[in-house]
């Protein structure tokens, strides 16, 4: 079982928070603030680091608690406005979406002369500048939310492995030898890396301390010779990681980071403002180093996957789209039962990815939402909240694999019982939305932003629009979210040859139903179009999965719309027959039947 289905309580929400104002009370502090973070800013963290949902109930992927004397709030974004209502005790903690009001914000109207604490190696230098404009801020040495949690557990301590180059496309050595010459060139000592993503891309390994996202967790010092000083627990490499990593990477205890950093005195390290913790550059300072913002060397290299990623992201979505047509055709056949759960659902795709015999673990958490559900955007089941599929309504799976060669991030809406003429509309609307990112062609030095408003186009006509961004960037057997590329409102770094990138737009009704078409691109090299002047980009698919054609309304499509449906589907099942069983190569043939005008 990849996925724990456990019902989140927030039964000891007011008790914990008054346990929190108490131990914030003997420290001298009238707050604390606590983000859904550890050390590393990573979307997946450690039990260990659940702070924020240990204190409150939420378990959000992204979130913020500020807990004063008086009134704690906790702060989300559009994806999670619903949940945090439903998950919070709203006697103890008021939700309130970012989008409507900052935390920093916030803090400024009811903080008054009151001293709030962080933690900070939770916070970083980005976030600590805003909260400071605030309000007045201390730095706590040790975290009180650890001092009244007494089943916190331990630090996680997963092996490390070898990636190897035949996943990788590029060793190591030549990796850091990249980086190490940016360094140069920004006359830097040293970088201090703290992004496991980054390490574990950097020296070709993988690890297992956090779910879904196979990373072993640590900090690292890249140096501009381009040695590395990685600190991570000795237990986690056994002698054929260690044999890998050569006598250029100097392996060193957790415990020794702070007196390193403590040693660079007189030279100029950089440090990444946006995701070091604040305790990186504290020290740095306090040992009489320069502490420079520098963007880390690794995040652009590593967005721009190499044709070793490239191919073997695509081996994984085949495998993965074999997987998904058979769970496509098995839900087909048995959602009519009324019998069926949101439960089963999740655990029966699970299934059949694990019978691919290449899955390492799921990409994230299953969003399988029924009916209203679906009107969550990042909805997770429990099995207090486990919906039986009955009625006629729609149903949203949002589900990915990790597999040795490649990370894959899929959804797919589905007619329950007969579609109404409301779902057809709205989902056509999203179908369409989702073929002009597609089929987009740019110039070089175009951003996310720009593709993301080709996404909304048709529904914005029709007075409809969703709350989170078009897609986001994916790692190559690492994290399902990566950064630094998007398309959102927020996209601002420009797209380039080699990024993958998830294309999901959607709309969701509040208490009825929701909607979202999702494939995963990868940015092409430019060309010249036929007739053209400028070289352009555009995009591959290689997510290979039917789309409900009977939730679509062709007489919303233009002519260029199902042209682009039909090849996609005669793609998939040219893709696909060859990997499937008798039954659902019979389903696949009627579920990628051509559209009619």
């Amino acid at each position: 079982m990849y996925q724990s289905f456990e019902t989140p309580s927030h039964d000891h929400g007011a008790e914990r928070l008054a346990a929190l104002r108490t131990e914030l009370s003997r420290r001298g502090l009238g707050g604390f603030i606590v983000p859904r973070a550890d050390a590393h800013q990573g979307e997946n963290v450690p039990a260990r680091d659940e702070r924020l949902r240990w204190l409150t109930g939420f378990t959000g992927s992204a979130g913020l608690c500020i807990a004063l004397a008086d009134r704690a709030a906790v702060f989300v974004d559009g994806r999670y406005t619903l949940q945090s209502r439903e998950q919070l005790d709203l006697t103890a903690y008021a939700p309130v979406q970012i989008e409507q009001q900052k935390a920093e914000d916030w803090l400024a109207t009811h903080a008054g002369d009151a001293v709030i604490g962080y933690d900070p190696w939770l916070l970083t230098e980005s976030q600590r500048a805003r909260f400071e404009a605030s309000a007045t801020l201390r730095a706590v040495a040790d975290n009180p939310i650890d001092a009244i949690w007494p089943d916190q557990s331990a630090a996680p301590m997963g092996s490390a492995s070898v990636h190897p180059a035949s996943y990788a496309g590029q060793a190591s050595e030549e990796k850091r030898a990249a980086a190490a010459a940016e360094l140069e060139a920004a006359d830097l000592s040293a970088f201090v890396l703290t992004i496991p993503d980054s390490i574990n891309w950097l020296l070709n390994i993988r690890g297992g301390d956090v779910a879904h996202t196979p990373v072993a967790l640590g900090f690292a010092i890249l140096h501009a010779s381009g040695a590395v000083d990685l600190f991570m627990d000795e237990d986690k490499l056994d002698q054929a990681v260690r044999a890998h990593l050569g006598g250029d990477v100097r392996v060193l205890s957790p415990d020794d980071f702070a007196l390193t950093l403590g040693g660079f005195g007189g030279q100029r390290v950089g440090v990444e403002k946006a995701s070091a913790p604040v305790a990186v550059s504290t020290l740095l300072t306090e040992g009489g180093a320069e502490r420079v913002w520098h963007t880390d060397p690794c995040t652009l290299p590593k967005a721009r996957k190499n044709s070793g990623e490239k191919e073997g992201t695509r081996k994984a979505h085949l495998r993965d789209g074999a997987a998904m047509a058979r769970f496509l055709c098995w839900f087909d056949g048995a959602a009519g039962s009324g019998e069926l759960t949101e439960i089963d659902v999740a655990e029966k795709l699970e299934a059949f990815r694990e019978e691919t015999g290449k899955l390492e673990d799921i990409s994230f958490d299953t969003i399988s939402a029924f009916g209203p559900h679906g009107a969550l955007p990042h909805y997770r089941v429990s099995r207090e909240s486990n919906l039986t599929l009955a009625g006629d309504s729609l149903f949203l799976i949002d589900s990915g694999g990790q597999y040795r060669d490649g990370t894959t991030d899929i959804t797919r809406t589905i007619a329950v019982g007969t579609p109404t003429d409301d779902h057809r509309r709205a989902f056509t609307f999203v179908l369409r939305g989702m073929i002009e990112v597609s089929e987009a062609r740019f110039p070089q030095g175009t951003t996310g932003i720009q593709i993301d408003v080709m996404a909304r186009t048709a529904l914005w006509r029709a007075g409809l629009d969703y709350d989170h961004g078009t897609g986001h960037g994916v790692g190559a057997y690492l994290g399902v979210h990566e950064g630094p590329c998007s398309l959102s409102k927020r996209g601002t770094v420009a797209l380039e040859p080699g990024m993958i990138l998830s294309n999901e737009p959607g709309y969701y009704r509040e208490g009825h139903f929701g909607i979202r078409i999702e494939n995963l691109l990868i940015v092409d090299a430019p060309t010249v179009p036929e007739g053209g002047e400028r070289p352009m980009l555009g995009f591959e698919t290689i997510t290979l999965a039917p789309i409900d054609l009977r939730l679509i309304d062709p007489s919303l499509l233009a002519p260029d719309h199902i042209a682009w449906l039909n090849a996609y589907h005669a793609r998939v099942y040219e893709a696909l027959y060859p990997m499937l069983d008798d039954e659902t190569r019979e389903w696949l043939e009627e579920a990628t039947a051509e559209l009619k005008d």
